[in-house]
């Protein structure tokens, strides 16, 4: 066993095209570290719905050129397959560690096996590289980023010629051909033709910003904004500006990219911590609203001035207030929105009239909804121009919000006077996740076979009246690794994160009221239950 994994390891040194990582795997052999080197050699890194993403590092376990071509070449592969010979793959990348290197990679196997590529000028959004694959149409498209994950990951995710990311079978098709690659020296990767874009393609997405408006909507909310150390800048002061906004006051210690994300400890404004620096710059400002992209700027997080400070919405609030602006405005077609999110959304279509679709978790799946006008999930992704990007886009859902909040405040309200109009017309429907982190995976899988094995038959005194297991799919629903109980008046789903060492648990209470007055108790008396079902959650999950 320890000669095999010294032999498998030396093997992988052998073609392994970064200095940094070469050196890395050389002094692990040189050591004899067997754990290490068990731990980066015990498998491959599994590409899936997701693409890839990972700790960077050397080894088949790890984010690195070598996994990054070999991935490449089996998209490549795929695409020739279904006879797409020639056509054009676009790249996008973030500024995160080794970004740019992986970018660069994969232009090279595209051109080498005979298909086109074209690489965004310099870090940009996740929205633009979605965006450009039909504007320029493409028939795939790479972004090379790890969104919010910690500053050692770095992720791979693969989009076809609809714009939207891969979904089954596509991923196990792809999977099955970089599987099928064998060694690196097998991959042509010429130094060179591909072709560099301009801004023309960014300036084509911030023209198609203006879709997001109505023409003659108020727009003087003013806003603080951070970028969360990642692209979202420039990008979102331009759409700003163009759209007539004044200009953001930017959290300065967070504007520019940075791969080390030094002021948080995790990228992700749902993260304890995250808004802290935001929330000192509004203090400073008092500012209508706080904007927080995310590092490559597909989430938008949205905070308010709320009892002489400010508090962060959840998701499902934004998500909702987004669809209520959007029927105003008398949109039409079908609302969607994930599993994992608030029925309020639901509610909000029925009332108007308006189709109305679940679907799993990830915009990959959002996407794909027949119609599509708006989607969102609770983990800060809204989709609200489905024709230029079909995935969540932190910029636009920026624009948006920052319109509603123009509005109200030409009302003299605000968005939280919305939110409670909500929750007296359709009642009030309170969000809370139980996340829980862990360094073993194991952890989670044992979570999961305990609540399988010996489901809840109640949980806060509320009988379970319907408990399924989603990985036997439903009659709308594929299956997934999830678990689904449903409450008397609240609801409950389990499922191991697709992106993060997460198991996560989503939870909604829906409490009837009669009027605005009724909205304290209502609110407490949601608290009381989604902490009590947080409780006897963890127990019957042990966790």
């Amino acid at each position: 066993m320890h000669d095999d994994l010294l032999s498998r390891a030396r093997s992988w040194l052998a073609e392994d095209p970064d200095p940094q990582t070469r050196a890395e795997l050389a002094r692990l052999i040189e050591a004899g570290d067997v754990a290490e080197l068990a731990d980066r050699f015990g498998g491959t890194l599994q590409f899936g719905t997701a693409g890839l993403r990972g700790e960077l590092g050397a080894g088949p376990m790890r984010m690195n050129r070598s996994v990054v071509i070999r991935a490449a070449a089996g998209l490549a592969a795929y695409l020739k397959g279904k006879g797409r010979q020639g056509g054009l793959v676009v790249i996008g990348y973030d500024a995160r560690h080794k970004s740019a290197d992986f970018a660069r990679d994969t232009a090279a196997v595209m051109t080498g096996a005979g298909l086109r590529a074209a690489v965004l000028p310099r870090p940009l959004p996740t929205p633009v590289l979605a965006y450009a694959i039909r504007h320029l149409g493409a028939v795939a498209g790479v972004e090379v980023t790890a969104s919010h994950n910690p500053p050692r990951d770095n992720g791979y995710k693969v989009y076809l010629g609809d714009g939207s990311q891969i979904v089954p079978p596509a991923d196990a098709e792809i999977a099955a051909e970089i599987d099928a690659v064998r060694g690196l020296d097998e991959v042509p990767r010429p130094e060179g033709g591909w072709e560099i874009l301009d801004d023309a393609v960014l300036d084509a997405y911030l023209a198609r910003t203006d879709a997001v408006l109505a023409p003659d909507s108020p727009r003087t909310a003013r806003t603080v904004y951070t970028a969360m150390h990642g692209v979202g800048k420039d990008v979102l002061l331009a759409a700003f500006a163009r759209a007539g906004f004044p200009a953001p006051v930017l959290v300065a210690e967070q504007a520019e990219p940075d791969p080390e994300f030094p002021t948080v400890a995790f990228p992700n404004p749902e993260e304890p911590g995250a808004m802290d620096l935001a929330f000192a710059a509004a203090r400073a400002n008092a500012p209508d609203l706080i904007i927080a992209n995310d590092p490559d700027a597909d989430r938008c997080a949205v905070a308010v001035p709320h009892a002489g400070d400010w508090r962060m919405l959840r998701g499902d609030e934004v998500g909702a207030l987004l669809a209520a602006h959007l029927v105003r405005r008398g949109a039409q077609g079908t609302f969607a929105e994930s599993i994992v999110s608030s029925s309020l959304l639901g509610r909000i279509a029925e009332k108007a009239g308006l189709p109305y679709e679940e679907t799993l978790t990830g915009f990959k799946w959002i996407a794909r909804v027949d119609g599509l006008r708006y989607g969102y999930e609770e983990a800060l992704g809204y989709c609200v121009d489905p024709e230029g990007v079909r995935d969540k886009d932190g910029i636009t859902a920026a624009l948006l919000v920052t319109e509603l909040a123009s509005e109200l405040k030409e009302q003299g309200r605000t968005l939280l006077d919305l939110l409670d109009d909500l929750a007296v017309e359709h009642g009030l429907h309170a969000t809370d996740q139980l996340s829980v982190r862990v360094e073993d995976l194991s952890v989670i899988a044992r979570a999961m076979e305990r609540l399988r094995a010996r489901p809840p038959a109640s949980l806060a005194g509320l009988a379970v009246t319907r408990a399924e297991d989603l990985t036997q799919g439903t009659d709308t629903l594929p299956p997934t690794d999830g678990l689904r109980y449903t409450l008397d008046g609240a609801r409950v789903i389990v499922r191991p994160s697709g992106t993060e060492p997460k198991l996560k648990c989503y939870l909604e209470v829906v409490i009837p009221v009669a009027g605005h007055d009724g909205l304290p108790s209502a609110r407490a008396q949601a608290d009381a239950v989604l902490a009590t079902i947080k409780r006897d959650l963890s127990a019957a999950a042990g966790i």
